[in-house]
């Protein structure tokens, strides 16, 4: 069931009625919200509801384990089985077949042939998203930050809430557990606030990702030995724009659908292809994904030693590998996931130095106070070049690395940058439509990151039947100006 469909409109509105209706029961309200949820993700294909069934009964048995647990060694053996069977399973349904197709490339040119146990798997949507919420939820237990849930259905519905179950964001038990025992409140604001995202998310999905998608990248990246050096350029950069409206959309569907229900979710995109250096952009980019990574595979191969020195730059190069490996299990994404590992340690090399210079200047007496004190400082017409420098380098390093993220095999891409670097043959998909889509696109990044939330202040006060005409004055100019039908989300294949 896709977001911006009418079958999830209907599905909506009766979920929306219900929760309301059920606010001063708790229990009644978590029941049904489960049931929908349930419904949600059996309505794409019901064989998989008992492996998420299964997931969160399995998840809640390790936490109770834990709780019931006291000596630290055996603690930490229970959630590590724990983790390494969620783990498991992730990888039988997601990676299997990748590691056997490598494992017989490798026999192959070693000249021994083997026939290897090849298995039909179907990858269940949204696997890697409730997968990492359970060993978020276990490891947090085990690290003393939320305590175990007692109540199965609230553990059940945080793994299986529908608005952020198939493609995010990665809510952290800490935050979702406590807002399902308090009676929601449904303020104008919230409501405000909720549709605007919803329309956001609409206008950036079904507009500017479905018709780049259509008449531009999926055209090129299809065949890329027979499209212009211009359409390439052009595809590389509209690509990396539709992959962000794509995403960034279903995520201010998903918080704007459980604003509408009561729940408050941290923002997972801030303008990420406004960033100045690859850290700031991936603290901008799927935000509750960077901070998955960061707090549960980074700081778990730090360990407990300083983060220094060789160690830091193999583990921010480890985890960026992973994260890249957690996209999809082909080359491309452990090749895109090496560069920006590559590209996050350099950076952070390159800080370290400068950092290391500045420090190791004489150390600042009186007199050298004074002498420090009358040096020019950086201008802002400085300051402002090197930010457009660090944006420049960071902006197409990330457009570049999303050509292997897009294209279906190693050799496409390197077809795809050996072409494009030809500089040969004109426009021939580009238009000048489809270039302001790519040009406003990453325009509207450098504006305030606060608009949705600075309009919904302002709409608020609106009468109602003024803000009633806005909302759907919106929603019908976006299903005007979008193209039929809507494509799946390009994240649901993660």
């Amino acid at each position: 069931m896709l977001f911006p469909t009418p079958q999830f409109a209907l599905f909506f509105f009766a979920v929306f009625v219900a929760a309301w209706s059920l606010r001063a029961s708790a229990s009644a309200r978590k029941l049904m919200l489960l049931g929908a949820s349930y419904f949600f993700y059996g309505y794409w294909d019901w064989r998989f509801l008992a492996l998420l069934a299964g997931s969160s009964a399995f998840n809640y048995a390790a936490g109770l384990a834990l709780a019931g647990t006291r000596g630290e060694r055996l603690r930490y053996r229970i959630m590590a089985t724990a983790v390494a069977a969620n783990l498991g399973v992730l990888g039988l349904f997601k990676y299997y077949n990748f590691f056997i197709d490598s494992l017989t490339d490798l026999t192959l040119a070693l000249g021994l042939q083997r026939d290897m146990p090849f298995l039909e798997i179907v990858l269940p949507i949204g696997i890697s998203f409730f997968t990492f919420q359970g060993v978020s939820y276990l490891v947090d237990v085990y690290r003393g930050h939320i305590r175990p849930v007692r109540s199965p259905v609230d553990l059940f519905l945080y793994i299986s809430f529908f608005p952020q179950l198939v493609a995010g964001p990665i809510v952290r038990a800490a935050h979702f557990l406590p807002q399902l025992d308090k009676e929601p409140e449904l303020s104008r604001g919230a409501v405000v606030t909720g549709f605007l995202l919803i329309l956001n998310g609409m206008l950036k999905k079904t507009v500017v990702a479905h018709y780049l998608a259509a008449d531009l990248v999926d055209p090129v990246f299809a065949a890329p030995e027979q499209a212009s050096s211009v359409d390439l350029i052009a595809a590389h950069y509209g690509y990396a724009v539709q992959v962000y409206c794509d995403f960034s959309a279903y995520s201010d569907i998903a918080i704007g659908a459980a604003a509408l229900l009561g729940f408050r979710f941290r923002k997972n995109f801030d303008r990420p292809l406004a960033a100045t250096s690859l850290t700031q952009l991936w603290q901008r980019w799927h935000i509750s994904l960077s901070t998955w990574l960061r707090d549960y595979l980074y700081r778990a191969l730090r360990g407990d030693k300083r983060d220094a020195g060789w160690r830091m730059y193999r583990n921010i190069f480890l985890t960026m590998l992973l994260g890249g490996l957690w996209h999809g299990a082909n080359w491309t994404f452990v090749i895109w996931g090496a560069i920006h590992g590559v590209g996050l340690g350099l950076e952070r090399f390159i800080k370290g130095r400068w950092h290391a210079w500045r420090t190791a200047r004489p150390r600042l007496n009186a007199l050298g106070a004074a002498a420090a004190a009358a040096q020019p400082t950086p201008t802002p017409a400085v300051a402002l070049f090197a930010a457009g420098m660090g944006w420049l380098v960071t902006f197409h390093l990330f457009t570049l690395a999303a050509v292997f993220f897009r294209s279906p095999e190693l050799e496409a891409a390197f077809t795809y940058f050996a072409t494009m670097f030809a500089f040969e043959g004109g426009p021939r998909l580009l238009t000048p439509f489809l270039f302001a889509l790519v040009a406003g696109a990453v325009a509207v990044q450098f504006l305030s990151g606060n608009g949705i939330e600075r309009l919904a202040e302002r709409a608020r006060d609106l009468p109602a039947w003024m803000l009633g005409l806005m909302l759907g004055g919106g929603l019908l100019a976006i299903q005007t100006i979008g193209p039929q039908g809507v494509a799946p989300f390009v994240y649901f294949q993660f």
